[in-house]
């Protein structure tokens, strides 16, 4: 199969979908690292012309398979054929208009969700402006739920991130606590361990369970440890509220994360088995994001962000209460500048919410990209605009553990008050209750709360 095209008497063809989805990208520096990228702007044009143009059928019938890769099986096992049925004879071209008709809702769109498969998705985003992008994800209402509900219309759900360089408790409780008194921690109050031990892992996950407790703060927590961390932790017992794992769109980049769908599938039910849990709730917690499978020669010569969507698969086979992508962690070697990290963490964002995931978006870069906080702003602000479920919120901005930028329990307070856009439910009584973001603020001063509270081992 192949898709060509004439533009100013240049002919372009494109053997295959796989090549065609890589050069209809928009700008990628991940893309030229890996020689697939478009080699001007007019062959990008030619591509994203013939892109509009294929049927979404080719998807199905030139399916972009790895053999044996145990993540293209699962697409495959996912595609509904009669959620498929109602658009099966648009074209990609055709799709975008159908997604952004104003007669379409959310409803509609949700209904179609598990007749998608992820390059049928990252194919529309390719053909999609941001206004597009902002347009039809602020359309959808993806709603989970633990402990407070997350995604509701209109809200905005953070996870405060109090990392530590050395998993100090006390260190990791102030700095929880800082982002509690500014109204963060809704989605989850997660941290990042320095180690991956399995002591340090339920030693973080029992601090984090007694600032939830004595403060009866109506969220979730995590520890980001691995997930084979994590079952040998819930074994001897830990306090395991949601289970996390970064993956990825193929198995051999989840094979570099050490992990497999069969491991996935026991830590689910692990945590199911806890009963911390009211029944029905969501407890897997996803990470993912652009060049993670490039960074492992493991994108089997597809781009960066079709990788990126197919990573969405195996995170939808869990009902996770969260996922995010990580957009400008990973460096400047996949997404080059502010421009192209705002671009990414739109279209990551679309992508993941069409398909059905409760989508957040840590707004991050690293300090040696061509990025700013100016940037950070702007993609806060239009993924705010789009309906992102939840934002992650460091001190300062500054990731002091992981050593890249994030967001500040500040910027959340911005757009809450800018856009009007208010916590979980459940979160926003607990806040009013404790006169938190008043003039009346209940909770003592921050030395007097970590002195009060009774840490393990303290």
């Amino acid at each position: 199969m192949g898709y060509r095209t004439d533009i100013s008497g240049t002919r372009y063809t494109f053997a295959s979908l796989k090549r065609l989805l890589a050069k209809a990208s928009p700008e990628r520096s991940g893309d030229h690292l890996a020689g697939l990228a478009a080699d001007s702007p007019l062959e990008r044009l030619a591509a994203q012309m013939c892109l509009a143009d294929a049927p979404l059928r080719d998807f199905l019938d030139d399916v972009l398979e790895v053999d044996g890769d145990a993540v293209s099986r699962l697409i495959a096992d996912q595609h509904d054929a009669q959620a498929f049925e109602s658009i099966s004879a648009l074209t990609v071209g055709g799709f975008r208009d159908w997604l952004l008709d104003p007669g379409v809702t959310g409803v509609e769109l949700a209904q179609i969700a598990w007749g998608l498969t992820p390059e049928m998705v990252a194919a529309v985003s390719k053909i999609m402006r941001a206004q597009d992008l902002i347009a039809v994800a602020a359309k959808i209402e993806v709603v989970t739920r633990f402990r407070s509900t997350i995604g509701l219309r209109g809200r905005l759900s953070t996870r405060n991130q109090p990392n530590h360089p050395t998993d100090d408790s006390r260190g990791i409780a102030l700095s929880a606590l800082d982002g509690l008194l500014m109204g963060a921690g809704d989605a989850v109050i997660g941290v990042n361990p320095a180690t991956d031990s399995v002591e340090d892992f339920t030693r973080v996950c029992e601090v984090l369970e007694a600032i939830r407790t004595q403060l009866d703060i109506p969220t979730q927590h995590c520890c980001l440890g691995h997930v084979t961390t994590a079952l040998a932790a819930m074994e001897r017992g830990a306090p395991v509220d949601l289970v996390f794992q970064s993956v990825a769109g193929s198995q051999a980049a989840n094979d570099g994360f050490g992990v497999t769908l069969e491991m996935l599938d026991e830590a689910h039910a692990a945590a199911r088995a806890l009963g911390r849990a009211p029944d029905g709730a969501n407890l897997m917690y996803f990470e993912t994001g652009q060049g993670a499978a490039l960074s492992a020669n493991a994108h089997h010569g597809m781009d960066q962000q079709t990788m990126e969507t197919r990573a969405y698969a195996v995170a939808r086979r869990y009902k996770p209460l969260l996922v995010n992508t990580v957009v400008g962690f990973i460096g400047p070697e996949y997404l080059a500048d502010g421009k192209q990290i705002i671009r990414a963490g739109l279209e990551d964002h679309f992508c993941g919410k069409l398909l059905g995931l409760p989508m957040g978006v840590d707004v991050c870069y690293t300090n040696h990209s061509y990025a700013d906080q100016e940037d950070m702003d702007i993609l806060l602000t239009t993924l705010a605009a789009a309906g992102v479920s939840f934002v992650i919120t460091v001190p300062g901005a500054d990731d002091i553990m992981l050593n890249y930028q994030s967001l500040s329990f500040h910027d959340a307070h911005f757009i809450r008050d800018t856009l009007g856009r208010p916590p979980a439910p459940e979160f926003a009584a607990w806040m009013e209750a404790n006169g938190i973001g008043s003039a009346d603020v209940r909770l003592p001063p921050l030395e007097t709360a970590l002195a009060q509270l009774r840490l393990p081992g303290s």
